[in-house]
């Protein structure tokens, strides 16, 4: 079918959001932080990366499905369908939300991303008083809310992420997503040629199944930076509470699942817009 004026109009803000994502507007220090990180990346041995990203994505294929089969997201699941009802009463499956306009879907997105923000928040918080269990676990409990974010993201537009296509999609972006602003461009290009040549419903993934490279150590290192200044700042304590510390965990934290968020919600949103186009029409 044609897109309407507003899914038009939808689409050229997607297009603006990508071009500012191909600016790379790295300051000196930062362009001389990745190519000091790259030289010393390149000198650690290919195989021990290789079985370090092959763990690493082990860690996320786990992750996704201990979500799948948590009590707590098929509780999300239903509340979501509930929520759905109030728009359109005959949706009784995630697929059916499709017959919601894209306002109506970036509503249920943006009421399950902002409560995905504000766990993050606090989560970087807590992790931020300094006490080694919450620190300890403060980067594993990131990649499980992020990437359950990324998940509530696809059903909120209506893509159920329990199907083999949908999983690695969803892993993909949630990777794409977690890169440095001048890295995630080509990612994104990649998931759009993606959707371009797939079919219209496919179930099975016949894409590459590696995520984890050499970019992904660059969130790694920063979340390693942020716990050793937490570590250092725990014995700041303003009326005995170590504030300084909690801001930092909380605002890198909540920034980090807002750039996710982001990216996710561009992605399924543009990727619903396309599938609405005209079969004679291509968006650039």
């Amino acid at each position: 079918m044609a897109l309407t004026k507003r899914e038009t109009a939808l689409l050229l803000e997607i297009k603006r959001w990508e071009d500012s994502m191909r600016e790379d507007l790295r300051s000196d220090f930062g362009r001389t932080y990745d190519k000091w990180l790259n030289r010393k990346l390149n000198q650690l041995p290919g195989p021990l990366k290789e079985k370090f990203f092959g763990k690493l994505d082990d860690i996320l294929f786990h992750l996704h499905a201990f979500i799948q089969n948590s009590h707590v997201q098929q509780d999300a699941r239903q509340q979501l369908l509930m929520t759905a009802k109030t728009f359109h009463e005959e949706i009784d499956q995630i697929e059916d939300l499709k017959k919601l306009s894209v306002d109506q879907l970036h509503y249920l997105s943006e009421l399950q991303l902002s409560k995905h923000r504000l766990y993050s928040f606090v989560q970087g918080g807590l992790a931020g008083t300094g006490g080694l269990l919450l620190m300890g676990i403060d980067l594993p409990a990131q990649m499980l809310l992020n990437l359950r974010a990324v998940q509530m993201t696809a059903l909120s537009y209506g893509y159920e992420v329990n199907t083999p296509y949908e999983m690695m999609t969803s892993l993909k972006v949630y990777h794409a997503a977690i890169l440095p602003k001048h890295l995630r461009y080509e990612q994104w290009t990649s998931l759009k040629e993606e959707l371009q040549d797939s079919e219209s419903h496919p179930f099975f993934y016949e894409g590459e199944d590696v995520f984890a490279n050499q970019a992904t150590l660059d969130h790694l290192v920063k979340q390693l930076v942020k716990v050793s200044a937490i570590s250092m700042l725990r014995k700041k304590m303003i009326g005995g509470i170590p504030l300084i510390g909690m801001a930092i965990g909380a605002g890198v934290n909540y920034q980090m699942t807002r750039q996710i968020t982001e990216f996710a919600h561009q992605y399924y949103r543009y990727r619903l817009l396309l599938e609405k186009k005209d079969s004679d029409h291509e968006f650039d």
